[in-house]
Protein backbone atom coordinates (compact mmCIF):
# COMPACT_ATOMS: atom_id res chain seq x y z
CA UNK A 1 0.00 0.00 0.00
CA UNK A 2 1.41 3.34 -0.81
CA UNK A 3 2.41 5.70 1.94
CA UNK A 4 1.85 8.95 0.11
CA UNK A 5 -1.17 9.09 -2.00
CA UNK A 6 -1.87 12.56 -1.07
CA UNK A 7 1.59 13.56 -2.05
CA UNK A 8 2.14 11.14 -5.14
CA UNK A 9 -0.84 13.57 -6.13
CA UNK A 10 1.10 16.61 -5.78
CA UNK A 11 3.93 16.73 -8.19
CA UNK A 12 2.92 19.07 -10.95
CA UNK A 13 3.89 22.34 -10.95
CA UNK A 14 1.92 24.74 -14.00
CA UNK A 15 3.29 27.24 -16.03
CA UNK A 16 0.77 29.25 -17.21
CA UNK A 17 0.64 32.00 -20.05
CA UNK A 18 -1.67 34.64 -20.44
CA UNK A 19 -1.82 36.93 -23.59
CA UNK A 20 -4.09 39.15 -25.25
CA UNK A 21 -4.32 41.56 -27.25
CA UNK A 22 -6.82 43.74 -25.09
CA UNK A 23 -5.40 46.40 -23.98
CA UNK A 24 -6.85 45.60 -20.60
CA UNK A 25 -5.21 42.17 -20.87
CA UNK A 26 -2.55 41.57 -18.38
CA UNK A 27 0.59 39.83 -21.03
CA UNK A 28 2.76 38.20 -18.19
CA UNK A 29 3.60 35.02 -17.20
CA UNK A 30 2.46 33.54 -13.54
CA UNK A 31 4.73 30.72 -12.50
CA UNK A 32 2.13 29.91 -10.15
CA UNK A 33 3.22 28.03 -7.17
CA UNK A 34 1.51 24.35 -6.95
CA UNK A 35 0.08 24.39 -3.77
CA UNK A 36 0.75 20.24 -3.54
CA UNK A 37 4.42 20.53 -5.10
CA UNK A 38 6.69 18.21 -3.10
CA UNK A 39 9.14 20.46 -4.01
CA UNK A 40 6.80 23.77 -4.24
CA UNK A 41 8.91 25.84 -6.60
CA UNK A 42 7.59 29.45 -4.87
CA UNK A 43 5.83 31.94 -7.35
CA UNK A 44 7.16 35.67 -7.02
CA UNK A 45 4.09 36.93 -8.61
CA UNK A 46 5.97 39.81 -10.05
CA UNK A 47 7.21 38.63 -13.43
CA UNK A 48 7.05 42.06 -14.74
CA UNK A 49 9.06 43.62 -11.75
CA UNK A 50 11.56 40.71 -11.57
CA UNK A 51 14.03 43.35 -9.80
CA UNK A 52 11.73 44.17 -7.13
CA UNK A 53 10.61 41.68 -3.90
CA UNK A 54 13.50 40.31 -3.35
CA UNK A 55 15.66 43.60 -3.47
CA UNK A 56 13.10 44.40 -0.20
CA UNK A 57 14.36 41.45 1.92
CA UNK A 58 15.67 43.43 4.90
CA UNK A 59 14.50 46.53 3.92
CA UNK A 60 12.48 46.77 6.96
CA UNK A 61 15.36 46.99 9.11
CA UNK A 62 16.27 50.31 8.03
CA UNK A 63 14.51 53.44 6.77
CA UNK A 64 11.35 51.58 6.36
CA UNK A 65 7.61 50.52 6.34
CA UNK A 66 7.51 51.16 10.13
CA UNK A 67 7.39 55.17 10.01
CA UNK A 68 10.80 55.53 10.41
CA UNK A 69 12.00 58.96 11.53
CA UNK A 70 14.02 60.88 9.16
CA UNK A 71 17.06 62.66 10.19
CA UNK A 72 15.28 65.50 11.26
CA UNK A 73 13.15 63.31 13.42
CA UNK A 74 9.91 63.65 11.71
CA UNK A 75 7.74 60.30 10.48
CA UNK A 76 7.96 60.33 6.61
CA UNK A 77 4.24 59.72 5.45
CA UNK A 78 4.02 57.71 1.93
CA UNK A 79 4.20 60.83 0.07
CA UNK A 80 7.69 62.05 1.95
CA UNK A 81 8.98 58.57 0.54
CA UNK A 82 7.86 58.89 -2.92
CA UNK A 83 9.58 62.50 -3.10
CA UNK A 84 12.52 61.37 -1.08
CA UNK A 85 12.72 58.84 -3.92
CA UNK A 86 12.09 60.98 -6.55
CA UNK A 87 14.83 63.11 -5.50
CA UNK A 88 17.43 59.94 -4.89
CA UNK A 89 17.39 60.44 -1.06
CA UNK A 90 16.72 56.91 -0.77
CA UNK A 91 16.96 53.77 -2.89
CA UNK A 92 13.61 51.96 -5.16
CA UNK A 93 13.84 49.47 -2.64
CA UNK A 94 13.48 51.65 0.89
CA UNK A 95 10.70 53.43 -0.47
CA UNK A 96 8.79 50.61 -1.65
CA UNK A 97 9.37 48.63 1.45
CA UNK A 98 8.03 52.31 3.31
CA UNK A 99 5.06 52.81 1.32
CA UNK A 100 4.32 49.28 0.42
CA UNK A 101 3.53 49.28 5.03
CA UNK A 102 1.75 52.81 5.20
CA UNK A 103 -0.93 53.53 2.07
CA UNK A 104 0.16 51.08 -0.73
CA UNK A 105 0.62 52.01 -3.92
CA UNK A 106 -0.37 54.61 -5.83
CA UNK A 107 0.80 57.27 -3.84
CA UNK A 108 -1.84 60.48 -2.94
CA UNK A 109 -0.87 63.79 -1.64
CA UNK A 110 -1.73 66.19 0.33
CA UNK A 111 -2.43 68.51 -2.95
CA UNK A 112 -5.10 65.48 -4.09
CA UNK A 113 -2.75 64.02 -6.98
CA UNK A 114 -1.34 60.49 -7.41
CA UNK A 115 1.88 59.51 -7.69
CA UNK A 116 2.21 56.28 -9.75
CA UNK A 117 5.63 54.27 -9.44
CA UNK A 118 6.54 51.23 -11.54
CA UNK A 119 9.63 49.58 -10.30
CA UNK A 120 11.40 48.15 -13.63
CA UNK A 121 14.60 48.79 -15.38
CA UNK A 122 13.57 48.32 -18.57
CA UNK A 123 11.72 49.57 -21.82
CA UNK A 124 9.62 52.62 -21.89
CA UNK A 125 6.08 52.47 -19.81
CA UNK A 126 3.23 54.18 -20.13
CA UNK A 127 -0.25 53.91 -17.49
CA UNK A 128 -3.91 53.67 -18.64
CA UNK A 129 -6.81 53.67 -16.72
CA UNK A 130 -10.52 55.11 -16.45
CA UNK A 131 -8.99 58.07 -15.95
CA UNK A 132 -7.40 58.71 -19.21
CA UNK A 133 -10.13 56.73 -21.02
CA UNK A 134 -7.54 54.07 -21.29
CA UNK A 135 -5.42 56.17 -24.05
CA UNK A 136 -1.78 55.62 -22.52
CA UNK A 137 0.03 58.17 -20.58
CA UNK A 138 3.78 58.35 -20.93
CA UNK A 139 5.76 57.70 -17.40
CA UNK A 140 9.48 59.41 -16.94
CA UNK A 141 12.36 57.35 -16.33
CA UNK A 142 14.70 57.50 -13.13
CA UNK A 143 16.97 54.53 -13.16
CA UNK A 144 15.19 51.00 -12.22
CA UNK A 145 12.30 53.21 -12.12
CA UNK A 146 9.04 54.94 -13.80
CA UNK A 147 6.73 57.19 -12.83
CA UNK A 148 4.48 59.93 -13.18
CA UNK A 149 1.87 62.16 -11.30
CA UNK A 150 -1.63 63.24 -11.98
CA UNK A 151 -4.55 64.47 -10.81
CA UNK A 152 -7.22 62.22 -10.46
CA UNK A 153 -10.90 63.20 -9.79
CA UNK A 154 -13.27 61.16 -8.01
CA UNK A 155 -10.28 58.14 -7.95
CA UNK A 156 -13.00 55.35 -6.02
CA UNK A 157 -13.63 52.61 -7.72
CA UNK A 158 -11.26 53.74 -10.90
CA UNK A 159 -8.89 51.08 -12.16
CA UNK A 160 -5.64 51.39 -14.29
CA UNK A 161 -2.90 49.05 -15.56
CA UNK A 162 1.13 49.78 -16.86
CA UNK A 163 1.30 49.62 -20.20
CA UNK A 164 4.83 49.10 -22.92
CA UNK A 165 4.13 48.47 -26.54
CA UNK A 166 1.69 45.85 -26.57
CA UNK A 167 2.16 44.65 -23.01
CA UNK A 168 -0.68 45.30 -20.50
CA UNK A 169 0.45 44.41 -16.79
CA UNK A 170 -1.38 44.89 -13.35
CA UNK A 171 0.72 46.83 -11.16
CA UNK A 172 2.16 44.42 -8.93
CA UNK A 173 2.41 46.61 -6.12
CA UNK A 174 -0.77 48.39 -5.74
CA UNK A 175 -2.62 47.90 -2.75
CA UNK A 176 -5.96 46.96 -4.36
CA UNK A 177 -6.64 44.90 -7.32
CA UNK A 178 -9.35 42.79 -8.94
CA UNK A 179 -9.96 40.03 -11.56
CA UNK A 180 -11.74 40.83 -14.78
CA UNK A 181 -11.83 38.73 -18.10
CA UNK A 182 -8.58 39.70 -18.45
CA UNK A 183 -6.82 38.76 -15.11
CA UNK A 184 -6.14 41.08 -12.46
CA UNK A 185 -6.09 45.02 -12.61
CA UNK A 186 -5.57 47.62 -10.50
CA UNK A 187 -7.57 50.00 -8.29
CA UNK A 188 -6.44 53.35 -7.77
CA UNK A 189 -8.76 53.83 -5.31
CA UNK A 190 -11.09 50.82 -4.56
CA UNK A 191 -15.27 50.97 -4.29
CA UNK A 192 -15.82 50.89 -0.71
CA UNK A 193 -19.04 49.19 -2.20
CA UNK A 194 -17.65 46.39 -4.07
CA UNK A 195 -15.60 43.28 -3.16
CA UNK A 196 -11.35 43.75 -3.15
CA UNK A 197 -8.34 41.88 -2.66
CA UNK A 198 -5.66 44.32 -0.71
CA UNK A 199 -1.93 42.96 -0.52
CA UNK A 200 0.91 43.58 1.59
CA UNK A 201 4.77 42.56 0.59
CA UNK A 202 7.34 41.70 2.67
CA UNK A 203 5.82 39.88 5.56
CA UNK A 204 8.60 38.34 7.79
CA UNK A 205 8.91 37.14 11.14
CA UNK A 206 10.28 34.22 13.14
CA UNK A 207 13.25 33.18 11.16
CA UNK A 208 10.76 32.29 8.31
CA UNK A 209 11.20 33.06 4.68
CA UNK A 210 9.65 36.32 3.33
CA UNK A 211 6.22 36.10 1.66
CA UNK A 212 3.02 38.10 0.84
CA UNK A 213 -0.04 38.63 2.05
CA UNK A 214 -3.54 38.91 0.54
CA UNK A 215 -6.66 39.89 2.05
CA UNK A 216 -10.23 39.37 0.10
CA UNK A 217 -12.08 42.70 1.73
CA UNK A 218 -16.11 42.58 1.06
CA UNK A 219 -18.20 45.05 0.00
CA UNK A 220 -19.56 47.36 2.77
CA UNK A 221 -18.38 48.60 6.24
CA UNK A 222 -18.07 45.95 8.06
CA UNK A 223 -17.01 44.76 10.61
CA UNK A 224 -16.29 41.20 9.28
CA UNK A 225 -15.33 37.92 10.66
CA UNK A 226 -12.22 36.75 9.77
CA UNK A 227 -10.73 33.44 8.30
CA UNK A 228 -7.09 33.12 8.09
CA UNK A 229 -5.79 30.44 5.25
CA UNK A 230 -2.53 29.21 3.66
CA UNK A 231 -1.18 28.73 0.19
CA UNK A 232 -2.63 32.41 -0.69
CA UNK A 233 -1.30 32.11 -4.18
CA UNK A 234 -3.96 29.78 -5.11
CA UNK A 235 -7.02 31.23 -3.50
CA UNK A 236 -7.93 34.05 -5.63
CA UNK A 237 -6.17 34.28 -8.58
CA UNK A 238 -8.29 32.35 -11.84
CA UNK A 239 -4.67 32.29 -13.44
CA UNK A 240 -2.89 29.71 -10.63
CA UNK A 241 -2.95 26.33 -9.83
CA UNK A 242 -5.74 24.50 -11.81
CA UNK A 243 -7.69 27.90 -11.78
CA UNK A 244 -7.53 27.94 -8.20
CA UNK A 245 -9.61 28.66 -5.64
CA UNK A 246 -11.62 31.59 -7.05
CA UNK A 247 -12.86 32.07 -3.13
CA UNK A 248 -14.11 35.88 -4.45
CA UNK A 249 -16.51 33.84 -6.34
CA UNK A 250 -17.71 31.68 -3.91
CA UNK A 251 -18.29 34.43 -1.66
CA UNK A 252 -20.27 36.24 -4.37
CA UNK A 253 -22.26 33.17 -5.02
CA UNK A 254 -23.35 32.31 -1.66
CA UNK A 255 -23.70 35.87 -0.13
CA UNK A 256 -21.03 35.38 2.32
CA UNK A 257 -19.16 38.53 3.89
CA UNK A 258 -15.79 37.84 5.69
CA UNK A 259 -12.08 38.58 5.43
CA UNK A 260 -10.09 35.80 3.39
CA UNK A 261 -6.61 36.57 4.49
CA UNK A 262 -4.63 34.42 2.61
CA UNK A 263 -1.06 33.90 3.77
CA UNK A 264 1.24 32.71 0.73
CA UNK A 265 3.01 29.70 1.02
CA UNK A 266 7.52 29.64 1.02
CA UNK A 267 9.75 27.41 -0.51
CA UNK A 268 9.56 25.44 2.81
CA UNK A 269 6.04 24.47 2.92
CA UNK A 270 6.50 21.03 3.45
CA UNK A 271 8.19 22.51 7.00
CA UNK A 272 6.50 25.32 7.92
CA UNK A 273 3.27 23.77 7.44
CA UNK A 274 4.40 20.47 9.58
CA UNK A 275 4.01 19.79 12.95
CA UNK A 276 6.46 17.16 13.59
CA UNK A 277 8.89 15.85 11.85
CA UNK A 278 8.83 13.08 9.30
CA UNK A 279 10.37 10.88 6.69
CA UNK A 280 9.79 10.76 2.99
CA UNK A 281 11.35 8.62 0.62
CA UNK A 282 14.61 8.79 2.93
CA UNK A 283 14.36 12.52 3.17
CA UNK A 284 13.57 14.23 6.83
CA UNK A 285 11.99 17.03 7.34
CA UNK A 286 12.43 19.14 10.35
CA UNK A 287 8.94 20.84 11.41
CA UNK A 288 8.81 24.50 11.52
CA UNK A 289 4.91 24.47 12.33
CA UNK A 290 5.73 26.24 15.68
CA UNK A 291 7.38 29.20 14.04
CA UNK A 292 4.86 29.37 11.62
CA UNK A 293 1.92 29.35 13.93
CA UNK A 294 3.72 32.45 15.52
CA UNK A 295 4.50 34.60 12.35
CA UNK A 296 0.48 34.07 11.78
CA UNK A 297 -0.24 34.88 15.57
CA UNK A 298 2.53 37.77 16.09
CA UNK A 299 2.48 39.22 12.64
CA UNK A 300 -0.80 38.53 10.42
CA UNK A 301 -3.53 38.69 13.03
CA UNK A 302 -2.45 41.98 14.55
CA UNK A 303 -1.93 44.04 11.02
CA UNK A 304 -5.13 42.24 9.77
CA UNK A 305 -7.51 43.28 13.42
CA UNK A 306 -5.32 46.52 13.22
CA UNK A 307 -6.11 47.67 9.47
CA UNK A 308 -9.51 46.42 9.17
CA UNK A 309 -13.26 46.40 11.05
CA UNK A 310 -13.66 43.12 12.40
CA UNK A 311 -16.49 41.19 14.70
CA UNK A 312 -14.08 39.10 16.78
CA UNK A 313 -15.10 35.57 15.48
CA UNK A 314 -11.83 34.01 13.89
CA UNK A 315 -10.94 30.86 11.94
CA UNK A 316 -8.06 29.48 10.06
CA UNK A 317 -8.36 26.59 7.52
CA UNK A 318 -6.52 25.14 4.66
CA UNK A 319 -5.98 22.87 2.45
CA UNK A 320 -3.40 19.20 2.47
CA UNK A 321 -0.56 20.39 4.29
CA UNK A 322 -2.72 23.71 4.59
CA UNK A 323 -5.31 21.72 6.34
CA UNK A 324 -2.94 20.23 8.75
CA UNK A 325 -1.40 23.42 9.89
CA UNK A 326 -4.63 24.67 10.36
CA UNK A 327 -5.69 22.28 12.98
CA UNK A 328 -2.29 22.94 14.85
CA UNK A 329 -2.81 26.42 14.42
CA UNK A 330 -6.11 25.73 16.65
CA UNK A 331 -4.45 23.62 18.84
CA UNK A 332 -1.72 25.49 19.94
CA UNK A 333 -4.37 28.68 20.21
CA UNK A 334 -7.65 27.48 21.23
CA UNK A 335 -8.96 30.89 22.80
CA UNK A 336 -8.24 32.73 19.64
CA UNK A 337 -9.52 31.01 16.99
CA UNK A 338 -13.20 29.79 16.94
CA UNK A 339 -13.34 27.39 13.99
CA UNK A 340 -10.51 25.26 12.35
CA UNK A 341 -10.70 23.71 8.94
CA UNK A 342 -9.08 20.90 7.01
CA UNK A 343 -9.74 20.20 3.55
CA UNK A 344 -8.21 16.64 2.59
CA UNK A 345 -5.91 17.03 5.25
CA UNK A 346 -2.66 15.52 5.68
CA UNK A 347 -3.52 13.96 8.59
CA UNK A 348 -1.15 11.26 8.83
CA UNK A 349 1.81 13.12 8.83
CA UNK A 350 4.28 12.13 11.44
CA UNK A 351 3.95 8.25 11.08
CA UNK A 352 4.75 8.15 7.21
CA UNK A 353 8.67 7.47 8.05
CA UNK A 354 8.85 8.62 11.59
CA UNK A 355 6.72 7.34 15.04
CA UNK A 356 5.89 10.83 15.83
CA UNK A 357 2.73 11.92 16.98
CA UNK A 358 -0.47 12.39 14.11
CA UNK A 359 -2.77 15.53 14.91
CA UNK A 360 -5.52 13.03 16.26
CA UNK A 361 -3.22 12.29 19.10
CA UNK A 362 -2.29 15.88 19.36
CA UNK A 363 -6.01 16.57 19.28
CA UNK A 364 -6.69 13.20 21.93
CA UNK A 365 -4.26 14.67 24.60
CA UNK A 366 -5.81 18.00 24.68
CA UNK A 367 -9.43 16.86 25.25
CA UNK A 368 -12.46 18.83 24.59
CA UNK A 369 -12.55 22.26 24.27
CA UNK A 370 -14.46 25.36 22.80
CA UNK A 371 -13.89 25.59 19.21
CA UNK A 372 -15.50 23.87 16.18
CA UNK A 373 -13.90 21.41 13.70
CA UNK A 374 -14.17 20.81 10.13
CA UNK A 375 -12.57 17.99 7.86
CA UNK A 376 -13.31 16.37 4.91
CA UNK A 377 -11.66 14.82 1.88
CA UNK A 378 -12.32 13.27 -1.26
CA UNK A 379 -11.43 9.69 -2.43
CA UNK A 380 -12.08 6.86 -0.31
CA UNK A 381 -11.21 3.70 1.69
CA UNK A 382 -8.55 1.19 0.71
CA UNK A 383 -9.82 -2.71 -0.43
CA UNK A 384 -8.06 -4.06 2.92
CA UNK A 385 -9.39 -1.18 4.79
CA UNK A 386 -8.06 1.69 6.80
CA UNK A 387 -6.79 -0.24 10.23
CA UNK A 388 -3.95 -1.77 10.83
CA UNK A 389 -3.78 -5.69 12.88
CA UNK A 390 -3.78 -4.03 15.78
CA UNK A 391 -7.20 -1.46 15.10
CA UNK A 392 -4.72 1.68 14.54
CA UNK A 393 -5.70 3.45 11.47
CA UNK A 394 -1.98 4.52 9.12
CA UNK A 395 -3.44 3.43 5.78
CA UNK A 396 -4.16 6.97 4.33
CA UNK A 397 -6.53 6.06 1.32
CA UNK A 398 -6.89 7.92 -1.52
CA UNK A 399 -6.95 11.84 -0.44
CA UNK A 400 -6.68 11.21 3.40
CA UNK A 401 -9.76 9.61 3.72
CA UNK A 402 -8.84 7.45 6.00
CA UNK A 403 -6.64 9.78 8.50
CA UNK A 404 -9.81 12.39 8.25
CA UNK A 405 -12.39 9.28 9.11
CA UNK A 406 -10.11 8.42 12.30
CA UNK A 407 -9.17 12.18 13.55
CA UNK A 408 -13.39 12.49 13.23
CA UNK A 409 -14.05 9.46 15.18
CA UNK A 410 -11.38 10.43 16.97
CA UNK A 411 -13.37 14.11 18.21
CA UNK A 412 -16.18 12.02 18.51
CA UNK A 413 -15.29 10.51 21.23
CA UNK A 414 -13.68 13.26 23.24
CA UNK A 415 -17.34 14.45 23.12
CA UNK A 416 -17.74 17.18 19.95
CA UNK A 417 -20.74 16.89 18.74
CA UNK A 418 -21.23 16.02 15.29
CA UNK A 419 -22.96 18.80 13.04
CA UNK A 420 -22.95 21.34 16.00
CA UNK A 421 -18.91 21.45 17.35
CA UNK A 422 -17.36 18.85 14.77
CA UNK A 423 -18.23 18.26 11.48
CA UNK A 424 -17.47 15.72 8.42
CA UNK A 425 -17.95 15.92 5.34
CA UNK A 426 -17.12 13.37 2.08
CA UNK A 427 -16.91 14.21 -0.91
CA UNK A 428 -16.81 10.31 -2.46
CA UNK A 429 -13.97 10.10 -5.26
CA UNK A 430 -12.72 13.80 -5.28
CA UNK A 431 -9.40 14.17 -6.44
CA UNK A 432 -6.93 16.11 -4.21
CA UNK A 433 -6.52 19.43 -6.26
CA UNK A 434 -8.04 23.14 -6.25
CA UNK A 435 -10.52 21.96 -8.72
CA UNK A 436 -12.45 19.71 -5.77
CA UNK A 437 -11.67 22.03 -2.80
CA UNK A 438 -13.05 25.23 -4.94
CA UNK A 439 -16.57 22.77 -5.32
CA UNK A 440 -16.76 22.42 -1.67
CA UNK A 441 -15.24 24.83 0.04
CA UNK A 442 -18.97 26.74 0.39
CA UNK A 443 -19.51 24.00 3.25
CA UNK A 444 -16.97 25.15 5.46
CA UNK A 445 -17.06 28.84 4.93
CA UNK A 446 -20.72 28.35 5.35
CA UNK A 447 -20.13 26.70 8.75
CA UNK A 448 -18.07 28.98 10.26
CA UNK A 449 -20.31 32.05 9.29
CA UNK A 450 -23.14 30.53 11.39
CA UNK A 451 -20.91 29.96 14.52
CA UNK A 452 -21.98 32.78 17.31
CA UNK A 453 -19.92 36.13 17.06
CA UNK A 454 -18.23 36.14 20.34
Amino acid sequence: MTRLVLFLNLMTVLTLAACDDDPKSNNHVNNVNNVNNVNNVNNTNNVNNVNNVNNVNNVNNTNNANNVNNTNNVTWDAERWARARLAGEVTTAEAFAAIDRLTGFPVETASGTFIFMHWYDQGEWSVAGDFTEWNPVGMARDGDLVWIETAIAEPAGQKYKFVRADEWVADPWARSYEYDEFGEISYVRPSPDYWRIDRYHGLVGEGLDERLLRVYVPGGAGPWPVLYMHDGQNLFDPESMMGGWRLQDVMATHGYAALLVGIDNSDDRMTEYTHVDDEIDGTTFVAQGDAYARLVELAVRPLVEARYPTSGLRGVMGSSLGGLISLYIAHLYPDVYHFAGSLSGTLGWGKFGLDNPVMRELYEGAGLRDFAVYVDSGGGPPLEGCEDANGFVIAEGSDNYCQTVAFYDTLLGLGYVADTDVFYHWDQDAPHNEIAWNARVDIPIGIFLGLPTP
